[in-house]
């Protein structure tokens, strides 16, 4: 009796995943090198940030312009307290959203490519050193030059 029954019924776990115009996507990834890739990365960011900001903000102007005082029934009130609950629940959604986005920022900055740093670090490392060593050779010739001129003045 612990056998599981068997039956004629599609078991969508079983089912392969639909892959159907998805191929070109993937090769447009491939295609792309890192800094198109990493633009296109940011600007996925920045529009799911946009979007949410803009529910928190329009959710903000009705809930003021509900919240207008004057000549209300029993019905008007009902009414207008719904909206407010309503906007208010989507503006926790997405003051939800803006957390959870925050909280990946955060671990991709963490977790990120620490290698790619720590070499953008050193190329401008060497680069400032050489500028520093340019600079003293060049306040070098231009104090030897100071002092090696015989004072014509006197």
């Amino acid at each position: 009796m612990s056998e599981q029954p068997q039956t004629d019924v599609s078991r969508p776990s079983a089912l392969p995943t639909a892959t159907l115009h998805q191929r070109s996507a993937v090769n447009a990834l491939v295609d792309q090198n890192s800094d198109e890739y990493l633009d296109n990365i940011e600007e996925e960011w920045n529009k799911k940030l946009d979007a949410e900001v803009e529910v928190l903000v329009d959710g903000m102007v009705d809930i003021v312009g509900l919240a207008s005082i004057g000549d209300k029934d029993k019905f008007r009130i009902a009414q207008e307290s719904f909206q407010a609950e309503s906007r208010a629940e989507s503006m926790v959604k997405a003051a939800n959203s803006l957390l959870s986005i925050t909280h990946s920022l955060k671990l991709l900055l963490l977790l990120s490519d620490e290698a790619q740093i720590a070499h953008r670090r050193d190329v401008e490392l060497r680069r400032v050193q050489q500028e520093k060593i340019e600079a003293q050779k060049k306040v070098a010739e231009l104090l030897d030059e100071l002092f090696q001129r015989p004072c014509t003045d006197m």
